[in-house]
């Protein structure tokens, strides 16, 4: 009986075998099935771009701020205006055709990088410095500079100080969640000035702190400092800005990482400005040369025919833009110089190293062809 008996327990065994072998294999396959269809799934929503998502809507939500003179406030009518406004607009001219297709959403500091994250805008256009920790770790993927900057200082016209040296054991106040509280404690460690670093969480803090004399210096990118210094309570002359940069601050414009489609769309718009510019195309102008003008350069930038031998053809670079968005930013927006000239010179900022390349800035775009 014995052999019988352990036939039998080597038939069920290898049925149990076979069944396990069966089981993992349908596992091992509805894994596979789920991985695949996630894949499919994730390979589809990132082929969708936001290009296409923001051109179905009609508008453009772009992140900004309403309280920063020369960059973003609000008008007597209720209408955001400024230099970073306008570059919203520019977006909103080269992917829509509509310089008004925009929808201004003004966010805190602290808010401007969980804002793009979460989906609720889809640029941002806000002063911001596009540094290697915030490219990494935010998620964003920043574009063209429109604006390089530098952290300095602003004190009061009566404080005695006349260089940042001189402010050793002082109290610098800054915005909380920005780059200047780290430069300002990298300055104050560089030059042994043991300062004290109140940050405060938005600006108009800081202007409160300021005016009581709980501040001894206020610390910002210059340009920032410029436009609080024009809107100042006891008029712009009450208050001096010191004569040293102590950081880079280039800031771009930002759009979420991972869709190069969008990213590109918005970096071209911004390109547009300079590139017209340098073209000495504005906004007043450019019906005229776009219809009398014979350099091939101008004619594919603004999506106009070129004659060749083969016939007439208009440029397309495939950047999923109409062929005339140029030629949009410029007619409704302006070029570079324009923008600069309405809203950043009358503060008294120069141009500096926003200038053009060829008058001895660096602002320079990559050719049109």
């Amino acid at each position: 009986m014995k052999k019988p008996m352990m036939a039998l327990a080597a038939v069920a065994a290898s049925a149990l075998f076979l069944s396990g072998c069966a089981a993992t294999d349908t596992t091992e396959e509805a894994t596979t099935a789920a991985t695949q269809s996630t894949n499919t799934s994730t390979e589809t929503a990132a082929s969708v771009s936001l290009l296409e998502s923001v051109q179905a809507a009609g508008v453009v939500r772009c992140g900004t701020r309403d309280a920063l003179p020369g960059f973003a406030v609000l008008n007597d009518s209720g209408e955001h205006v400024g230099f970073d406004s306008d570059f919203c607009k520019a977006i909103a001219a080269a992917v829509l055709g509509d310089a008004t297709a925009v929808e201004m959403v003004d966010l805190e500091t602290a808010d401007r990088f969980t804002a793009l994250q979460n989906g609720s805008i889809d640029v941002l256009v806000r002063n911001t410095t596009w540094t290697a920790t915030r490219d990494g770790s935010e998620a964003a993927t920043f574009l063209q500079p429109n604006f390089y900057d530098g952290q300095g200082m602003m004190v009061a016209a009566n404080s005695g100080y006349s260089s940042v040296s001189q402010m050793k054991g002082a109290i610098i106040c800054v915005s909380k969640g920005t780059t200047t509280e780290g430069n300002a404690a990298l300055e104050s460690s560089r030059l042994g000035l043991n300062w004290e670093v109140r940050s405060f969480d938005d600006t108009d803090l800081i202007l409160e702190a300021f005016i009581a004399g709980q501040c001894d210096g206020w610390s910002s990118d210059v340009s920032q400092l410029t436009g609080f210094r024009s809107a100042y309570p006891e008029g712009a002359a009450a208050l001096a800005i010191l004569p040293e940069v102590f950081s880079k601050e280039p800031l771009a414009p930002a759009v979420l990482d991972g869709d190069t489609a969008w990213a590109q769309a918005v970096n071209w718009a911004i390109l547009a400005t300079i590139q017209a510019e340098e073209f000495g195309i504005t906004s007043a102008n450019v019906d005229q040369i776009a219809s009398s003008t014979d350099d091939v350069s101008i004619l594919r930038f603004l999506g106009q025919e070129i004659e060749s031998s083969d016939g007439s053809a208009v440029l397309d670079p495939s950047l999923g833009l109409p062929t005339d968005f140029a030629y949009q930013v410029v007619k409704q927006v302006g070029n570079y110089g324009e923008i600069f000239a309405r809203h950043l010179a009358p503060l008294g900022l120069e141009r500096g190293v926003n200038a053009l390349w060829t008058d001895g800035g660096i602002l320079y775009a990559p050719p049109y062809r």
